[in-house]
């Protein structure tokens, strides 16, 4: 089993020392700075092929082929170019695709279903695709310096051989934006009054250039989507920053934070988990609080509105 981590401008997307050490070390990293995107891996590979090339499913096909391991499993960390290259790879390869894989071994592989509430499980005969949740399985460190060797002349993208190319890169919007990868965000909970307080927050978010994240209770009344859930049963996030608007701090949702750099919360509750966890806690009414906040940055509000 091989892991394929695809990677922009040196960076690393999320996830990607989870799907190498769930391929016991072996990885190939391709795309741009793939040497020092490894900088940040190196404690978590054993075998590292890197190849600085355009990230494609021939690329990879081609990169694999040559390290001599296409008759492997490829398993992908399911970013957004992860999902966007496993169904690709999987296509051109003819294999079964395994896509939000919780667990992957060679013979096995768990999915998550129904937001969590289900897992399957599948035993492939034969060498598959698949994508890892982010966050989920968690890291194993490697002391040894990893084995590290380039692949080289690989094909560019040729508008006449490939039903896709890719012709830009935009940068992420933070309102839409894959939650489990954004630097910043603003999360709200049970204690904002009503559905239009979330319109507010994501009003604020935008203005903030911040993503809009929500505990399952709200997505249980319908007031956010179920992919703007943090926790056990929704997204794992890894923010720098969080800011939790009436959020109480319960673990379900508090396990699914990673480590933020910094954590602020508004709460009634001085004692909430929430609160305990912040490196500012702020004793005040959420839905005050975020209505003072939208008015000084000159965010429409509909809260109140008759």
């Amino acid at each position: 089993m091989i892991a394929v981590i695809p990677v922009r401008d040196g960076v690393a997307p999320a996830g990607a020392d989870e799907t190498i050490c769930e391929a016991s070390g072996h990885a190939l990293i391709i795309g741009s700075g793939t040497s020092q995107a490894l900088e940040n891996l190196a404690n978590v590979a054993r075998n590292v092929w890197l190849a600085e090339a355009e990230v494609g499913a021939s690329q990879i096909i081609t990169a694999i082929t040559q390290i001599g391991r296409l008759n492997e499993t490829i398993i992908l960390p399911a970013t957004p170019d992860g999902r966007d290259l496993a169904p690709h790879l999987a296509h051109a390869l003819g294999r079964s695709l395994f896509a939000g894989a919780i667990s992957i071994t060679d013979n096995k592989v768990s999915v998550s279903l129904h937001g969590g509430l289900a897992i399957a499980d599948y035993s492939p005969l034969a060498p598959f695709i698949a994508t890892l949740q982010i966050g989920i399985r968690g890291v194993d460190t490697v002391s040894a310096v990893p084995t590290i060797s380039r692949v080289e002349n690989l094909p560019t993208a040729n508008a006449a051989h490939v039903s896709v190319i890719s012709v830009a890169v935009m940068p992420p919007d933070a309102s839409t934006m894959d939650l489990s990868e954004a630097p910043r965000i603003i999360g709200g909970g049970a204690g904002l009054e009503s559905g239009e307080r979330f319109v507010q927050l994501q009003n604020v978010a935008a203005a903030l250039d911040a993503s809009m994240g929500v505990t399952r209770v709200i997505t249980d009344r319908g007031w956010a989507d179920h992919e703007r859930q943090i926790g056990t049963t929704g997204v794992i996030v890894d923010p720098d920053l969080y800011i939790a608007f009436g959020i109480s701090g319960a673990v379900q949702h508090t396990s699914g934070l990673g480590q933020p750099e910094h954590i602020i919360s508004v709460n009634t509750d001085a004692h909430c988990p929430m609160m305990q966890m912040a490196d500012l806690a702020i004793v005040a009414d959420a839905n005050a609080v975020l209505e003072q906040l939208a008015q000084l940055m000159h965010v429409e509000s509909q809260v109140g509105a008759a």
